[in-house]
């Protein structure tokens, strides 16, 4: 999303932990683990998180959610109540089962309510090269949500608007364990008939969870909820989506996730889950299905077999 301010006149400062990376970024102009960005001249990098924070209007979290209570707490006297964060991470805390942005009210006492989620159907790849891309903007701050959906949208990125920041969130965390889901399926071999099943009975998932939570059950109909799962289910693109096709192969996730450069936010969140539908009482065989695949060696054929030889029930 920086590169999308940036390229609208905004000076972006990139924070980065490892001063290696920042090094090359600035030798090279290059993001070190999407090749195909290419940085602007007024994006600039720092490892100095205080010098990036104290400048910013506008603070965009892009980091595995798994980590973000961490980083936050590093930097509370940095957050201030004039400045807007935006989460663009998609994960559930273990343990807390909090959203990024209720992690980040929580860090800093419940005072921050300008906080803003952008999410959708967008892999980077795709941003970059200018191809047609739809996100919301949700928020309990109507204003704040507003003011988002300007900076970044262009010509070729166009944003609603939500005030649902739940279910905008839990749609984007929730839609990765069920893209690991479908790589399996084709990882195993199965066809577009298993994938349809998968991504539909997934989503009746998601939304049974999210209406429990409080969730608006139409937001799952939208950007944040079916369409981010269409893309990351399908995408060649979707880490997630490459985990679970890797496990129909046989692989295993230890040495999947060594092999991985970036992270699948979706086996964190399969941890999540697991603990939210016993939670919540909520029916979500698939979700279930997975967390035991990853973290109990189930096996993947027989977990598809066990699903297909549930009770019969009224689809709806």
């Amino acid at each position: 999303m920086g590169f999308v301010a940036a390229q609208k006149g905004s000076t972006v400062t990139m924070w980065h932990r490892s001063s290696a990376v920042v090094e090359y970024i600035k030798k090279t102009r290059v993001h070190y683990l999407v090749p195909e960005l290419h940085f602007p001249d007024n994006v600039l990098f720092t490892t100095d998180a205080e010098e990036t924070l104290e400048s910013a209007d506008i603070i965009v979290i892009a980091i595995p959610s798994q980590s973000i209570r961490n980083v936050v707490e590093d930097l509370v006297p940095l957050f201030t109540n004039n400045k807007i964060i935006v989460n663009i991470s998609k994960g559930i805390e273990i343990n807390t089962l909090m959203t990024v942005s209720e992690i980040i009210h929580d860090v800093l006492n419940n005072t921050y309510s300008n906080t803003v989620t952008l999410s959708g159907p967008s892999h980077a790849e795709e941003v970059i090269t200018g191809n047609p891309t739809t996100l919301v903007s949700a928020s309990q701050d109507v204003d704040a949500a507003k003011l988002i959906q300007e900076v970044f949208f262009n010509e070729n990125l166009r944003i609603y608007t939500s005030t649902d920041i739940r279910g905008v969130e839990l749609g984007g965390a929730m839609k990765n364990v069920i893209a690991i889901a479908a790589g399996i399926s084709d990882g195993i071999g199965y066809g577009d008939n298993s994938k349809a099943a998968l991504m539909t009975r997934g989503m009746g998932e998601i939304a049974r969870l999210g209406l429990a939570m409080g969730a608006d059950p139409k937001t799952f109909s939208g950007l944040s909820g079916i369409g981010d799962l269409i893309v990351t289910c399908l995408s060649r693109y979707s880490r997630n989506r490459r985990v679970g096709q890797l496990i129909g192969e046989g692989k295993t996730l230890d040495e999947i996730l060594a092999n991985m450069r970036m992270v699948a936010e979706g086996v964190e969140t399969a941890k999540s889950l697991h603990q939210l539908l016993d939670k919540y009482n909520v029916e979500m065989p698939i979700s279930e299905g997975i967390y035991q695949v990853l973290f109990h060696g189930a096996n993947p054929k027989a977990l598809v077999a066990k699903l297909m030889t549930r009770e019969l029930s009224h689809e709806l």
